[in-house]
């Protein structure tokens, strides 16, 4: 893990979910996903967009040309715990597409324009999103 994603895990567990920097007064969580080739549990700390009581997340990346890794465990292993508003929550992952992934992603767009840069950045044919579902 970075030292920049240490820095936001420990503000965040330390300010209840507050975080300065380029996460202030947006929500996060912190995702624990298992690895896919190496089944060690990882933490990232993700933007996020409540969903009726699920949250979306978004593969952005920054807008690299490549998917992140957490994606990646995501997909071989969809059982995830999320920490959240104080709580620890377990949860399911899908990867959504069609009507519904467009309308969380136009809403994230929209709400963070920062997320249509990454759109235009990336040569990915679009960014992901994934549904986290709490279980």
């Amino acid at each position: 893990m970075s030292d920049w994603n240490t820095e936001i895990i420990e503000e965040f567990r330390a300010n209840d979910g507050a975080v300065g920097g380029p996460f202030e007064g947006r929500p996060l969580l912190l995702l624990h996903h298992t690895g896919a080739r190496t089944g060690t549990t990882r933490v990232s700390p993700l933007m996020y967009q409540s969903v009726g009581d699920d949250f979306a997340v978004f593969a952005s990346k920054g807008g690299a040309d490549t998917n992140p890794d957490w994606f990646h465990n995501l997909k071989a292993n969809p059982e995830a715990t999320i920490e959240v508003d104080g709580e620890s929550v377990d949860v399911m992952a899908r990867v959504v597409g069609g009507k519904e992934r467009d309308e969380i992603w136009e809403q994230q767009k929209s709400d963070y324009p920062q997320f249509a840069d990454y759109e235009e950045k990336t040569a990915r044919d679009q960014i992901p999103v994934v549904v986290l579902h709490p279980v």
